[in-house]
């Protein structure tokens, strides 16, 4: 019931912003990496997408009040910022050979038929520094925020390029592995160093969509992961929202829950709604 009624005021919150868009059936074009396709783990501990991503979610309530529009995610688990660019290092198969050059070729064959862009990129550049059974490095942290700041500007350029006046959200990453300060000692350590790592990320990303001023949705925020602190709170959310909690084969694993990605699509929305 609680659920229920959150998306009811979701959906109200959305009624101002989706009545503005043309009433001819358009697209919301969804970019991105595990997070777009609703990924988690299978009772077998195979990563599995789902229909419960939070591109899915969104897509099913603004749908409410356009009926016509329609969802194009091109979204891939693994991408990193470099693979959505050159398509080297992914499993996913792209007939024009990344992710960015099928947006490309998607936004070209839909001229201003494009109504919402949503992108979420950079995590699994940093997942590679982040392991419960490898030592800390940071200086793996520092590069790999760097790379990834500096693909997005490519990124987005390309897509403001082709996509002049469409509505781009992005959004930044909340830190599942806080959940990790429940697997003792290591587990803390690697809490702790991840919540750092986590905000030097955001922090980069979240200076290239401020240049190319592109919203971000608080996803960081949602999670009370927007801090240096490992709390109650922040710990909580992680173990209930990620699979972070969940016995072996299926956990612990990184990726959010039904509730998780919920959560990820109420910050899309509340940023959405105030554009």
């Amino acid at each position: 019931m609680r659920t229920r009624i959150m998306w009811m005021l979701l959906a109200l919150t959305l009624v101002a912003t989706t009545t503005a868009w043309a009433a001819d059936p358009r697209y919301y074009l969804a970019l991105g990496d595990s997070l777009a396709v609703g990924v988690q783990p299978d009772a077998t501990g195979q990563l599995k997408p789902t229909p419960q991503g939070y591109a899915d979610d969104l897509y099913s309530l603004v749908r409410t009040f356009r009926p016509g529009l329609q969802l194009m995610n091109l979204g891939c688990s693994g991408e990193t910022t470099s693979s959505m660019i050159t398509g080297q290092g992914t499993h996913c198969l792209y007939q024009a050979g990344s992710q960015l050059n099928q947006a490309v070729a998607f936004l070209k064959a839909n001229p201003n038929r494009v109504a919402l862009i949503t992108i979420d990129i950079g995590g699994d550049n940093l997942l590679e520094c982040l392991k419960l059974d490898a030592p800390i490095d940071p200086a793996c942290v520092v590069g790999a925020a760097s790379i990834a700041a500096g693909d997005l500007v490519q990124i987005l350029a390309t897509l403001r390029a082709f996509a002049p006046g469409v509505l781009i959200v992005g959004m930044n990453y909340n830190d599942p592995l806080v959940g990790a300060a429940v697997f003792g000692q290591t587990g803390q350590a690697l809490a702790a160093f991840s919540l750092q790592a986590t905000a030097l990320l955001n922090q980069a990303l979240e200076g290239v969509y401020g240049v190319f001023q592109v919203p971000v949705a608080d996803v960081a925020a949602k999670f009370r992961t927007n801090t240096t602190s490992v709390n109650f709170v922040n710990v909580g959310l992680a173990l209930t929202w990620t699979w972070m909690s969940a016995p072996p084969p299926r956990g612990p694993d990184v990726h959010p829950n039904a509730i998780g990605y919920w959560a990820i699509a109420s910050a899309f929305v509340k940023t959405i709604n105030q554009q």
